[in-house]
């Protein structure tokens, strides 16, 4: 414990740690008060009402979760950072695909600076899209009772100012995430989500201990949540260290090399990307489907298919996980290059020759390990379908694993050992030095 509060007395001792940490948190607050400014001409208080009635097993319910409620409050950040999500997927998919794109992803800093601007382009785009989804969504509310409309004033003018708000409030989010890692600490994006899932923490747990019957069973479900919370900590750590030799050269009277040095290849290379990518590809449908309120098949395929407490959509929900965790890590991580770079620094993996077949040897090992963290990360994802069949309430559900539990451990990490490189820089001891954690020691 005393460790623990001489590591914050350093973090405050650094100005510019303390003032990135100062910044971080004036800008997440900022989005928390954004979370709560309603749209005008909506009633809020029915709308959230009526939301936690009617989609708290839908997906739309999952997506107030991710934008800290602001879905159900009506408010002008309601539509989250998802659509920067989905712009960044789309430019990734066509930097695969598009030669123009693949040219600019090689080009460097100027290069990464109009990848931006298309991002940002295809932000309002797709904001603009689902704030027309979101219009649509107030006027045709709808619950078992019967429709309700929390909209005061509709017609044109309502539309046009809805759509001009939301599409605002997004772009006014992804800059505040781009000042943030730019100006903060940790990656501006990852932390709003990462806010706004951990401020429906307090009032979930809340919820299922007044709901729960059984105390004891409550306490080994916290339990249980704290091993998967282990477990998740666990792979996101884990890596697979390949030895590398690195032959003796003599420069002058300086002898280099003749070390043998690893390169550390992560379980789960891609991170928290996979599970930001699956979801934001299963939210389309749901805008889409609300273009439709009432279509009958649309109501089917919503209920039976898209909703996500059903084990359809858990199944495709899993299989896009494991296909996108594959297709992040070919982004984030060549064989070929890391070979073509060891021959020329004089590198060699003891027993296999250089050039393609270490690029071989590399790319067979990471393809075995991303199997099974890939598989792991699926089945977290959909462990709180499991849960909720169980009789949990959705609220704690959705922390027990799932989406929210990648993306709040991962960016915990993340930020943690930011904060990390800043103390060390200095010769402060950080909050990792007690453990064990591999990213450390790489």
């Amino acid at each position: 414990m005393s460790r623990l509060t001489e590591t914050f007395t350093n973090i405050f001792k650094i100005q510019e740690l303390r003032d990135r940490l100062m910044y971080t948190a004036a800008l997440l607050i900022v989005v928390r008060i954004g979370s709560h400014i309603t749209l005008p001409g909506v009633d809020a208080v029915l709308l959230a009402d009526t939301i936690r009635r009617s989609s708290e097993n839908t997906l739309f319910g999952l997506y107030d979760l991710f934008v800290g409620g602001a879905f159900s409050n009506a408010a002008v950040f309601a539509l989250g950072i998802m659509p920067y999500i989905s712009a960044s997927i789309v430019i990734q998919l066509l930097g695969a695909v598009v030669p123009y794109f693949q040219k600019l992803q090689k080009e460097g800093e100027d290069g990464r600076k109009k990848i931006t601007q298309y991002t940002r382009y295809g932000t309002v785009l797709i904001s603009m899209l689902q704030a027309s989804g979101v219009v649509v969504k107030l006027v045709n509310t709808t619950t078992p009772e019967g429709p309700i409309v929390p909209v005061e004033v509709q017609g044109i003018g309502f539309a046009l100012s809805t759509v001009i708000c939301l599409t605002a409030g997004t772009i006014f989010m992804m800059w505040m995430g781009e000042q943030i890692t730019e100006r903060g600490i940790g990656n501006g994006i990852s932390l709003i989500i990462f806010i706004g899932i951990v401020a429906r923490f307090p009032s979930s747990i809340i919820e299922e201990f007044q709901i729960g019957q059984n105390l004891i069973i409550e306490l080994v479900l916290v339990g249980l949540m704290a091993l998967v919370v282990g477990g998740v900590v666990l792979v996101t750590q884990g890596t697979r260290r390949i030895p590398v030799q690195y032959a003796k050269r003599v420069v002058g009277r300086k002898v280099y090399g003749g070390v043998t040095q690893y390169i550390p290849l992560r379980v789960n290379t891609a991170g928290v990307m996979p599970i930001i990518f699956a979801q934001a590809i299963m939210f389309v449908p749901q805008i889409f489907f609300s273009f439709f309120p009432e279509s009958d098949f649309v109501n089917e395929l919503n209920t039976n298919w898209f909703n996500y407490t059903s084990w359809t959509y858990s199944i495709i929900y899993g299989l896009m996980i494991v296909f996108f965790t594959y297709f992040y890590t070919a982004i984030a991580f060549n064989p070929k290059d890391v070979a073509d770079n060891m021959k020329r620094q004089g590198g060699f993996i003891p027993g296999i020759r250089p050039g393609s077949h270490t690029a071989d040897f590399i790319d067979n090992i990471l393809t075995k390990i991303t199997l099974p963290g890939s598989i792991f990360l699926a089945f977290v994802a959909i462990l709180p379908t499991m849960m909720i069949k169980a009789g949990v309430t959705p609220g704690f559900a959705s922390f027990f694993g799932g989406t929210s539990l990648l993306i709040v451990v991962g960016v915990a990490l993340d930020t943690l050992q930011q904060v990390e490189s800043h103390l060390l820089m200095r010769h402060y001891d950080g909050f990792m030095k007690s453990g064990k954690l591999r990213g450390r020691r790489g």
